[in-house]
């Protein structure tokens, strides 16, 4: 089957399978009945939140989802679930795919990750999401170039607001002890509306049939330990979980999403 890109406007969406695409295809509120791929469990955090009310939610945004939402569905614990889809828009309407890829709808491809907090951290998440990507890109990421690719948290309490912040100061003092003296240009924002993406985006790279591709671009400079730039009134819940070890060993490096097996990372 022939592969078709979508051009709208000034903007380049990326090369999908015809077979893949319904045309009249948008993104949904909440992901319905949608199971994960690999790990089996509902894509949705409102149904997993009704039988598991200890799950938080994470969304961050590190250019295009493909490879995103992988890096998170890798980590080796407390990980329920992950889900790619929309999020910083203009409309309180689902947007389609092919909207978003015009630039023009405000919205950034974003991953969604429902986790137990008992298992891992906010913290192990906020690592893995500034190593995996050069957040100084602005409007972009690698190849990818347009306003959906930006780089994003969108925190959904006070206690992700401050770790979000204070960790983007942490890293941006580790980036220019590096010598890379650009600014994070990482937008942080309060939720307001996630849709999950079209049922073809969801772990797409774990499918048959996938274009193996992924535009990050990590850095390979850690984020400094947590106890150097953790707020002084934050909860004790948010310590990390996932030793240093383990980031030295599994942490993102240029081109390991592709690299990598769809499994989650085995890791005592």
């Amino acid at each position: 089957l022939t592969p078709i890109i979508a051009r709208i406007g000034p903007f380049f969406c990326r090369r999908i399978s015809s077979s893949s695409i319904l045309m009249g295809d948008v993104a949904s509120k909440s992901g319905g009945g949608l199971k994960h791929f690999v790990l089996g469990t509902p894509l949705s955090y409102e149904t997993i939140s009704k039988s598991n009310p200890n799950a938080k939610r994470a969304v961050m945004a590190t250019g295009c989802f493909w490879g995103s939402e992988k890096t998170f569905w890798r980590l080796p614990k407390g990980i329920i679930s992950t889900s790619v889809g929309y999020c910083g828009g203009k409309s309180s309407d689902p947007p389609s795919y092919e909207f978003v890829c015009s630039g023009t709808t405000g919205h950034a491809e974003a991953v969604q990750v429902v986790y137990d907090p008992n298992q891992v951290s906010y913290v192990d998440l906020l690592r893995a999401f500034w190593e995996s990507h050069d957040p100084t890109q602005g409007d972009g990421q690698g190849g990818d170039r347009g306003t959906q690719y930006r780089s994003a948290i969108y925190y959904t309490d006070d206690d992700q607001r401050k770790l979000a912040k204070s960790s983007k100061s942490a890293y941006q003092n580790a980036l220019k002890a590096a010598g890379k003296m650009a600014d994070i240009t990482t937008q942080i924002d309060k939720l307001d509306k996630f849709f999950i993406a079209e049922d073809y985006h969801q772990q797409y790279l774990a499918k048959p049939g996938n274009r193996q591709y992924c535009s990050a671009q990590p850095q390979s400079i850690s984020l400094p330990d947590y106890s150097q730039w953790a707020p002084a009134d934050i909860s004790p819940i948010h310590h990390p979980t996932l030793s240093q070890r383990f980031w030295q060993e599994h942490g993102p490096k240029p081109h390991c999403v592709i690299n990598s097996p769809n499994t989650p990372i085995k890791w005592l």
